[in-house]
């Protein structure tokens, strides 16, 4: 019997005997292939989905032999097992640095003040982080929360603002409340002060539990005189190479009129954990949710000559903020993420207008509700799961094969926002703990041009410990195609290694606007299939005559 053989062997055994101390269902002893799914949010749309490819649901998440593990936690025994490469893995274990408020606030901080230092093309079109997030303070620093209690103590009443408290790690507006007054600040600094004063000396490293304080939006657009936000979808189908998409959710309204000076958060709050706590919900459940199409007739209709609005405002400009906005999100923390082939990800994005039709993001959420009470999100949750799911496993079995990415046949709804440049040596990396980025497949080709440019260095066409056979790199570093250089002979007595020749080839890319060189960003607008489809072919021309 194999080692892999061994292994599904025990995993079935240990799946049988944790099942039944559950009471859960007993795993299937079918050949496969099997999808685990963990928690209940979008159970049954992900299972449809599987079962019509003909995969079988199992239930013990210590199994190995998994083709899709989809889990509402990130918890590190979900990663375990995960075989880069060969299983697909819904959400990335670091996305953190994207999808809490303190993670997101400071990787953005961060890619402002270190893009601030370089010159990029007069294509870029990088926003100021004040002009889409609304100013923050985090109170797990000390001298940004001192910072903002000196603030509000230096303003009248008449100048002071109305914060919002959040807790960074938190959803479905769990642990938010409103800062209004001069009291209420200097109650909740209180309060931060008995926390701290009450941890042991024990327990000295611990910080003050992790919240931002945000200027809250006093003025937002109102749709029916009620508050509003606007749910899309991030989806990252792919981290070797990146391929990230866009796509159009849906519009949260909540119950009751807006009214800045009440104290019911469900007034405040438009998600629709908060909206089932109104006794009106029953009632006007099917008018909490609006499709964007109907967001957009009403734009027209109601403001776009009062405002001076271009037609269509909602589905052009709006949409083209929003995406700006995400692939600057992004961006920021390309560099951060945890790149392994099989890793994806589908983050809900929620942003808000004001009444100035100014656009800003409030947060990014890591497995986003993904409920279908109501005739719209009937229509669009389902068919966003899908779709996601398809450009995942299209993009995934491409990337196994060494095949082109695009054109992608599955791609519906979803709009392209940035796509990376294909390394084949992440094909498979079966006996690797995971595979290399761009921008180490770069450093490596430049510390072989500078051996290569040392007469004594060994040649750059030869690396140590590779298998038998040619093996293409395709990296987005250079233009032209390296020279050919022959292996160096052995000589009797040497120590070093044989060493097996590699032929490198270097195709060129689309232009690339925003970045360093190892990616092809494709405009914070977008692109279409033909225009995705068109650069590709160029780029295969340009790969058959190098």
């Amino acid at each position: 019997m194999n080692t892999r053989l061994a292994v599904r062997v025990r995993s079935l055994a240990r799946s049988s005997f944790h099942s039944a101390r559950r009471g859960q269902p007993e795993d299937p002893r079918c050949p496969g292939p099997f999808y685990f799914f963990g928690g209940a949010n979008g159970a049954d749309i992900v299972s449809s989905f599987c079962e019509s490819k003909g995969w079988t649901r199992i239930y013990n998440k210590q199994r190995e032999d998994f083709k899709l593990k989809w889990c509402e936690s990130r918890s590190p025994a979900n990663y375990s097992n995960f075989r880069a490469g060969e299983q697909l893995m819904f959400q990335i274990p670091n996305n953190n640095v994207l999808t809490t408020k303190i993670g997101l606030l400071s990787s953005l901080r961060e890619y402002e003040r270190v893009s601030s230092k370089v010159k990029h093309g007069q294509d870029i079109r990088k926003l100021k982080m004040d002009a889409f997030v609304p100013t923050t303070f985090r109170m797990d620093m000390r001298g940004e929360r001192e910072a903002f209690f000196s603030q509000q103590e230096d303003l009248s009443n008449k100048q002071r603002h109305m914060w919002i408290c959040k807790p960074t790690g938190l959803n479905q507006g769990r642990g938010i409340f409103l800062l209004k007054s001069l009291e209420d600040m200097n109650a909740f600094r209180h309060k931060l002060q008995e926390g701290q004063a009450d941890h042991k000396p024990l327990h000295y490293h611990h910080q003050p539990q992790a919240r931002i304080v945000q200027k809250y939006i006093q003025n937002p657009l109102l749709l029916k005189g009620r508050k509003f936000d606007v749910r899309s979808y991030l989806m990252i189908a792919c981290t070797t190479p990146y391929m990230v998409f866009f796509r159009h959710g849906y519009v949260r309204l909540t119950c009751d009129l807006y009214d800045l000076n009440t104290n019911d958060m469900s007034t405040h709050l438009t998600n629709q954990c908060m909206q089932k706590k109104n006794p009106l919900y029953s009632q006007l459940k099917e008018d909490t949710v609006w499709s964007m199409e109907s967001f957009n007739t009403y734009v027209n209709d109601r403001f776009a000559v009062a405002k001076d609005l271009p037609r269509d405002w909602v589905l052009g400009l709006f949409t083209k903020r929003m995406q700006q906005i995400m692939t600057q999100c992004f961006l920021s923390v390309k560099a951060k993420l945890d790149c392994r082939l099989g890793l994806f990800d589908l983050i809900g994005c929620d942003f808000m207008i004001d009444e100035d039709f100014n656009v800003w993001l409030l947060e990014m959420n890591c497995n986003p509700a993904l409920h279908t009470n109501c005739s719209v999100l009937q229509e669009v949750i389902p068919s966003t799961v899908h779709e996601t799911l398809d450009l995942t496993l299209e993009i995934f079995h491409k990337c196994r094969r060494g095949q082109s990415i695009l054109p992608l046949s599955s791609q519906r709804d979803f709009v392209l926002l940035f796509k990376g440049v294909f390394p084949p040596t992440a094909v498979v990396s079966r006996n690797k703990s995971r595979t290399l980025t761009q921008s180490e497949l770069c450093q490596k080709k430049k510390k072989r041009k500078k051996k290569n440019n040392n007469p004594q260095a060994e040649p750059t066409g030869w690396q140590p410990g590779l298998g038998s056979g040619s093996e293409k790199v395709s990296a987005g570093c250079s233009s032209k195609p390296a020279p050919s250089i022959s292996p160096p002979q052995p000589t009797p007595g040497d120590p070093r290694p044989r060493m097996k020749k590699v032929t490198l080839k270097f195709s060129t890319i689309l232009t690339s606007t925003a970045g360093p060189p190892d990616h092809v960003h494709v405009g914070p607008l977008g692109c279409t299939k033909a225009e995705v489809t068109l650069a590709e072919r160029k780029e295969e021309q340009c790969v058959k005559s190098s």
